[in-house]
């Protein structure tokens, strides 16, 4: 077994290498490095270890160099999870000693991991979210019918109100949505992501056709959208965004549903709907709702002075929600500009 750093921003293989494991997502491949580098300068430490010239194991992370929060090697930033590949059954966890040597010799804070089980022997999880995932495989009128009837009443709601939805992957696109981005995220009382992430987005993902914006408009003003990721057969619903002026047209509702056919119609078979908090209960609700399958997701938190797997606070709820949802949105994204880079 031979142990290597590759990079996937200059690798031409990187892409290929982990697209063939069944398990991969859009997170693992090379588009969505190139993203998060780009926007926030994260280097890449991508871990792999090769047995008889093929690849077994791959350990995607990026270091993250924050004054603020502390240096640490991330599986990886701003992704609800992004486990380690194991291609012909092999543990990953060489991979995972591979990256607390880098972390000591580079003086890592941290090593957090985004998913797995068993990669820190019996470590408990540092914190555990839900997760849910939509078999596209059925006919649309078997998906439909296993909604729950709140949303089958909510989708023919919307489409009463004669919406129109569009399909784009345009840069104009990307900005609209960003515009109820912004109105969604103060509404939960959080900071948006700066629209250089979403230029980068486009730039490396919607333009490459691995991305794809629903959007919903009442006489032409958007009041729904919504972001999915895909690579393969797998996607991700990544973002999703709504006027809350117009909340009662049920276009969110809507965008999921026109999104869902639109992936099927592609011949993409699974769709999953990122973490939930287990705090936030009506957002579980809400994705069960669709017919979706629940499953965990473990996040590892490593702390190298305390040699250690440590807990931590799920934060998805707390004082800084009043304060964000207090603040201008123009002040909104300056703060949001300034935190991401730390907060990844």
């Amino acid at each position: 077994m031979s142990l290597r750093q590759e990079n996937p921003l200059i690798s031409e293989q990187w892409g290929e290498l982990v697209s063939t494991h069944p398990e991969a997502s859009i997170f693992h491949g090379t588009a969505w490095a190139k993203v998060l580098a780009d926007t926030y300068g994260f280097t890449p430490v991508y871990l792999t270890a090769f047995c008889d010239h093929h690849l077994a194991t791959a350990l995607p992370l990026l270091e993250v160099d924050s004054w603020l929060t502390g240096k640490r090697g991330v599986s990886l930033p701003f992704t609800d999870e992004c486990e380690a590949l194991s291609f012909t059954g092999t543990s990953a966890a060489s991979l995972v000693e591979s990256a607390l040597q880098i972390g000591r010799a580079k003086n890592w804070r941290y090593l957090e991991l985004r998913g797995g089980h068993g990669l820190f022997n019996d470590a408990r999880p540092s914190v555990t979210f839900h997760g849910h995932q939509l078999n596209l495989s059925a006919s649309t009128d078997s998906l439909f019918g296993q909604f729950d009837s709140s949303v089958r009443r909510a989708i023919r709601k919307a489409e009463k109100h004669s919406l129109q939805v569009t399909f784009a992957q345009t840069l104009q696109a990307t900005s609209e949505y960003y515009e109820l981005h912004c109105l969604t995220r103060k509404e939960h009382g959080l900071p948006p992501q700066p629209f250089k992430f979403f230029r980068h987005l486009h730039e490396h993902m919607l333009a490459k056709n691995l991305g794809l914006i629903v959007t919903a408009r009442l006489k032409n003003t958007p009041i729904a959208s919504a972001v999915f990721l895909y690579q393969g057969q797998s996607a991700v619903y990544k973002f999703g965004a709504s006027d809350p002026a117009a909340l009662e047209t049920r276009a969110n509702n809507l965008v999921m549903w026109e999104g869902i056919k639109w992936l099927a119609a592609k011949g993409i078979k699974a769709l999953r709907f990122g973490r939930t908090s287990t705090l936030k209960e009506g957002l579980r609700r809400y994705k069960l709702g669709w017919g979706t399958t629940e499953y965990t997701i473990n996040y590892y938190k490593y702390d190298f002075r305390a040699a250690a797997v440590v807990p931590v606070k799920d934060e998805s709820t707390g004082w800084h929600n009043v304060l964000f949802r207090a603040l201008p949105r123009p002040l909104a994204r300056r703060v949001g500009s300034f935190l991401y880079p730390h907060v990844a």
